[in-house]
């Protein structure tokens, strides 16, 4: 492919057949230090479920993400800096409409039961989420895949009904680890990852040991790492401090400035694509008026939220998902101010004179969410609106209440690219996936992801992504008033390189790049 002909500055970089060169490892000039091996690392998670499995198209939970990114790699690798780096492909090459990619995928990399993987491999871990009825988060942004196939031993060929410059950026994605061929039992956990599973019980902990035969030289530099769930966040934080645990995800931002005074522990936070939202179902009443919907988003006091929810560790959002991390983030797309009397207005062109709404909502989208929705609650009725907030039960949150019940709590934290976010969480083919949480049905989107997935000249591409950020921010059902930053922490003996933005805890991949000091 003809990478001077619009296509993005991390597929032109990396993407190119010159990409063959690179090992898969991010540059040396990132670590803080060398890397040493050893010790075991005891980490506190607090977003998990006991439903939680290792099959990869089943992933809902961070604890599932972080065990996912031990166990496997993916062709793909989302380093710091919004790079693509090569892991089990070595280089791809797209044809000149974009439309068929090709893989040059590693060779002498063995599974954990020492099978030597190759594209057969890679071929069936990717064409599982193709599976009609699978309700794997990767099936609706792999709908627009004719075929993936294995071309020779260690080449894979992807084949699009239309072309899309931004595909590579897409085999980064969690859902898409690798696994054997015919694998059907992913409870054994068998990868190419860092780490070889040890035991795992849902919803409560994992274990496993490096893999001495991992292909990465210098990954994967703890002998065992330990997954404990831990729900509560102040738990985590004082499991962190009296050194029961080494690193715990999701601190409570409300406190996190006062964890920062703590001089054995280390506070991380990265700015990147995770946004907290209140979705409305549109196909639900009273939601499905535009105008209720508008009313929803004047009614809420983002400034607020940024300061007493995320502790001023976030920005304010606008709506829609695409942050200021994202390659094509509209910039002059403005938040609505905090307006009771235009919320007011909408709610009367709309018919009512005030309106009755239950906000479900637990702690398991993010730390701060029920005080979230009772600050929402405190705004909203100056402008009429009553919200009713509901507690519910923190395990099951995501299978009983999220995409189920009209209005709630959720988080997102972002995805590859601008086409995974909005095709997984606002096209009519993330609906059937069970992905899009406002249930969003709208051709006018749907069109515009399809034409910018095949626009190679870079402006307009932007334009339409501009386009599609504005349409969502003012006609769907999504209420998000926060950009939150990812904010970790770890034991001050625990060193790292430059943290990736994808994910909470380096991009979920911090067993395999973080060490002890």
């Amino acid at each position: 492919m003809a990478f001077s002909n619009g296509i993005g500055r991390r597929e032109f970089l990396i993407g190119s057949a010159a990409a063959a060169g690179m090992v898969g490892l991010m540059p040396r000039k990132l670590f803080a230090a060398t890397p040493k091996k050893g010790g075991t690392l005891k980490v506190g998670v607090g977003d998990f479920a006991a439903t939680d499995s290792l099959d990869p198209a089943m992933y809902e939970t961070y604890f599932q993400l972080f065990l996912f990114r031990q166990l496997r790699n993916n062709l793909i690798e989302f380093g710091p800096g919004g790079v693509l780096v090569p892991e089990l492909a070595e280089s791809w090459e797209g044809s000149a409409d974009a439309r068929t990619w090709v893989f040059k995928l590693r060779t002498g990399v063995t599974f954990h039961n020492g099978k030597e993987f190759d594209a057969e491999d890679a071929a069936y871990s990717l064409n599982r989420h193709r599976i009609e009825g699978t309700t794997s988060s990767a099936a609706p942004i792999l709908k627009p895949v004719l075929d993936i196939k294995a071309t020779g031993k260690h080449e894979l060929t992807v084949t699009l009904k239309d072309g899309n410059v931004g595909f590579p950026d897409i085999m980064t994605l969690e859902t898409l680890g690798m696994v054997p061929k015919d694998e059907t039992d992913f409870a054994k956990g068998i990868g190419t990852g860092g780490y070889m599973l040890v035991s795992f019980e849902p919803g409560v902990k994992s274990v496993v040991k490096r893999n001495p035969n991992y292909w990465k030289a210098d990954r994967a530099h703890f002998d065992s790492i330990e997954m404990i769930a831990i729900k509560d966040a102040a738990a985590r934080t004082a499991a962190l401090v009296s050194g029961s645990i080494d690193a715990c995800n999701f601190v409570d931002l409300k406190t996190a400035n006062l964890l920062k005074r703590n001089d054995k522990v280390k506070l991380l936070s990265v700015a990147g694509k995770a946004h907290y939202t209140f979705p409305m179902l549109m196909d639900a009443d009273p939601f499905k008026d535009n105008d209720v919907r508008t009313a929803m988003k004047y009614a809420v006091n983002r400034e607020e939220m940024v300061k007493v929810i995320a502790g001023g560790f976030a920005s304010i959002g606008n709506d829609q998902p695409i942050t200021p991390s994202y390659q094509f983030y509209n910039p002059d797309l403005k938040p609505k101010a905090y307006d009771p009397d235009k919320a007011k207005f909408h709610l009367k062109k709309a018919g009512h004179d005030k309106l009755s709404v239950e906000l479900f909502v637990s702690e398991t989208p993010f730390t701060g969410a029920t005080d979230a929705a009772v600050l929402y609650r405190e705004h909203a009725a100056k402008a009429g609106i009553d919200i009713k907030v509901t507690k519910t039960p923190e395990d099951g949150y995501w299978n009983d209440i999220w995409f189920k019940k009209p209005f709630c709590a959720a988080r997102w934290s972002g995805r590859a690219n601008e086409d995974a976010m909005l095709a997984l969480a606002y096209s009519s083919d993330g609906i059937a996936a069970g992905w899009n949480e406002t249930h969003m049905a709208d051709p006018k989107l749907d069109q515009m992801l399809v034409a910018a997935r095949t626009e190679f000249d870079i402006a307009k591409r932007r334009q339409i992504y501009y386009d599609a950020q504005t349409l969502i921010a003012e006609t769907g059902g999504c209420v998000a008033p926060v950009v939150a930053n990812f904010v970790d922490a770890v034991s001050a003996k625990v060193e790292h390189g430059e943290l990736a933005s994808d994910f909470s805890m380096d991009g979920g991949r911090f067993a395999e790049r973080w060490w002890f000091a």
